[in-house]
């Protein structure tokens, strides 16, 4: 395949439309390939009902809050499991639309063949960026806090050495040597544990959240978080 030759460098003196969650990953990916190209936007997948994201499961409003203080658009449509690809195909046409050329994402480890991003970016007629494929794990995490981004774990699979505790924990290189220590990939590669960046260089002006009450759903504990002014709501 000779664009995955490409894939971490497709963004360069181009304008790109980031797949975003919210997490260390995604905002890591958009912060390089800013470096090199010009965002018109972010893409979020919302659930069905609107009142979740559906990567990290996080609330609209904290997602806007992200986008405002990072400087861009967000692109986002709700839909189910059947029509998640349509969908999200149906924003990178509209990003198209508004002059982006590439879709940016923070996957590490995509597969060489049958890659879904590469699919969908070229059904919308896109190229695919992914400037932290194929990096160390541990090194990209190094990267991240060395630039000085904040983030929090929001979401653990318990059943991969994940506690109810690390909820609420900033990744901090002690914190990335204790959890190694566990057997757990600093980057939640595995699916252990998903975070939400609340400050760094991309961002003008911190998020402020409130944590509220931790959730668990069969394998999972979510700590589900607001921005401060819609907790006094809560």
């Amino acid at each position: 395949m000779t664009e995955q030759n490409n894939w971490k460098h497709n963004a360069y003196k181009r304008k790109f439309i980031a797949s975003f969650s919210g997490g260390k990953d995604s905002v890591l990916a958009l912060y390089k390939a800013k470096l090199a190209g010009e965002a018109v936007g972010l893409i979020v997948m919302l659930e069905e009902e609107g009142k979740r994201s559906r990567s990290h499961g996080m609330p609209p409003e904290l997602i806007q809050a992200q986008a405002k203080s990072i400087g861009l658009p967000v692109y986002t449509a709700s839909s189910s499991w059947s029509d998640y690809e349509q969908t999200f195909i149906g924003l990178l046409e509209k990003a198209k639309l508004a002059g982006a050329e590439v879709l940016v994402t923070g996957d590490l480890d995509m597969p060489e063949h049958g890659c879904w991003h590469e699919e969908v970016a070229k059904k919308a007629g896109l190229q695919l960026c992914m400037p932290l494929w194929e990096e160390n794990h541990h090194e990209v995490v190094e990267e991240f806090m060395s630039l000085g981004f904040t983030t929090m774990i929001v979401t653990v699979n318990l059943t991969l050495g994940m506690r109810i505790d690390d909820l609420g924990k900033v990744l901090t290189p002690d914190y990335i040597k204790e959890l190694e220590a566990r057997g757990i990939d600093p980057c939640g590669e595995g699916g252990e544990f998903h975070t939400t960046v609340i400050d760094g260089p991309l961002f003008t002006s911190p998020i402020h959240v409130q944590s509220l009450d931790i959730l668990q759903d069969g394998d999972y504990a979510f700590l589900p978080l607001v921005l401060e002014d819609d907790s006094k709501q809560k």
